[in-house]
């Protein structure tokens, strides 16, 4: 357990917080595997680049990706003032998220399990 008052504390643990522009999406209705082929080919690549390749992909994943990296964009241009021609995506990954139970009839009175998967999605950009 950490020694001191609650604000210290609170203090020390802001004081290493990651600076750099970022945006997340929580339970986005996709799988994490889904969301993973789209954020493995614009990982570490410039945003005018990952942009095009979204735009043109046709996975679902693509569309969503696309309005996320836009949002994170626009983060680092108000909140930051950086320069949208100097960045890059630094991260981007997807994280479990809770699964939607459903139950499918089946024959002679069986049921199914139907999961229905999510995901939390973050892109996190630097400057180059």
């Amino acid at each position: 357990m950490a020694k001191g008052h609650r604000s210290q504390i609170k203090r020390a643990r802001n004081a290493n917080k990651d600076t750099r522009p970022s945006a997340k999406i929580s339970y986005a209705r996709m799988s994490v595997q889904k969301a993973c082929y789209v954020l493995d080919v614009i990982r570490g690549k410039d945003v005018q680049t990952a942009l095009g390749i979204l735009t043109y992909n046709p996975r679902y994943a693509s569309s969503v990706i696309k309005k996320l990296l836009e949002s994170a964009i626009a983060n680092a241009e108000n909140n930051n003032g950086m320069n949208p021609e100097n960045l890059y995506i630094a991260e981007c990954y997807a994280n479990k998220a809770p699964t939607m139970k459903r139950i499918k009839p089946r024959a002679q009175g069986r049921a199914y399990r139907i999961e229905k998967r999510n995901c939390h999605v973050t892109v996190v950009l630097d400057e180059r």
